[in-house]
């Protein structure tokens, strides 16, 4: 039955170590097997069960995000249920998606951070700066320890294995990211943690950027999106460029395209007036360097 086999799922090695991603993947298998628990799994053999799949998630057509997230989850069950013989086949793969993320234009200018800054804790300020200056995704943010910086010719570095691809990163460390480190306590061994001095987690650091961003009256935008730490990527990349890192390095550190990397940067330069001239000077010279490599 389809009962046992999200059980059999939920204990498997095929489950991620992140805690978030955990969370998130039981939520769902759980609201699936509400639905479908009672159901032999051979079900998902016959094509109709694609139908059924579908008049299921149309209960979160209110939130595209959720609608296909529900589709992800249910295909990521089935195709584990393939994989372990379990069934044949299922139908509910390329399942069609509603929700198109597009947060290009959601950035962290220099007028946000000082407005946040003025109104959170210090420990809350370190976890929005260490975003803006390195680019990393919320799960590896939480993960950075003192030991992984590492010494060069002109300066510092961090050394880092990010969790989503494996691979390692090389971020310089800037002079806002250099202050943050030497303001850190003799002894700790993370870069961030909670106001006691605890280990953060991802939810956690996220809820507090997001909490003290509307008590800093930092406003949405005109659609209602508000700004979250992940959106600091964009102005990380600016940083980086700042940095003197060349766009194809910011791009492989950001797992996007090169034409990508540049549209973030030119765009936060338009945003953010304070350092458009210069920001929009190195943006043309490392573009002209990408177009040189190339030929």
């Amino acid at each position: 039955m389809t009962d046992k086999l999200v059980d059999d799922f939920l204990s498997s090695a095929s489950m991620p170590r992140g805690e978030r991603s955990r969370d998130d993947i039981k939520l769902w298998l759980e609201r699936f097997r509400s639905e479908f628990g009672a159901d032999p799994v051979a079900m998902f053999e016959e094509r109709e069960s694609r139908a059924e799949v579908n008049t299921w998630r149309k209960q979160w057509l209110h939130s595209p995000k959720q609608h296909d997230m529900a589709g992800t989850h249910a295909a990521r069950l089935l195709n584990w249920a393939v994989k372990e013989g379990r069934l044949k086949e299922h139908h509910c793969y390329g399942l069609e998606k509603l929700y198109r993320p597009n947060r290009t234009e959601i950035i962290w200018t220099n007028a946000d951070l000082a407005r946040f800054n003025n109104h959170a804790p210090s420990w809350v300020q370190r976890i929005l700066a260490v975003g803006c200056e390195t680019g990393l995704r919320v799960a590896d943010l939480v993960e950075i320890r003192l030991s992984q910086f590492e010494t060069t010719a002109s300066g510092r570095r961090l050394r880092f294995r990010t969790k989503k691809r494996g691979q390692t990163a090389y971020i310089p460390v800037t002079q806002e990211l250099a202050r943050v480190i030497d303001e850190t306590p003799e002894g700790q061994e993370r870069l961030l943690v909670t106001e006691l001095g605890r280990p953060l987690t991802a939810r956690w650091a996220s809820n507090q950027i997001t909490k003290w961003r509307r008590q800093a009256g930092i406003q949405p935008l005109e659609d209602g999106r508000e700004k979250t730490l992940a959106d600091t990527r964009g102005t990380a990349a600016t940083r980086l460029l700042n940095a003197d890192l060349s766009l194809r390095q910011i791009a492989t550190l950001m797992g996007w395209s090169v034409r990508y990397a540049a549209q973030v940067i030119e765009l936060y330069a338009r945003v953010s007036p304070d350092e458009s001239d210069i920001v929009l000077a190195k943006l043309e010279e490392a573009k002209s360097r990408e177009k040189l490599s190339k030929l």
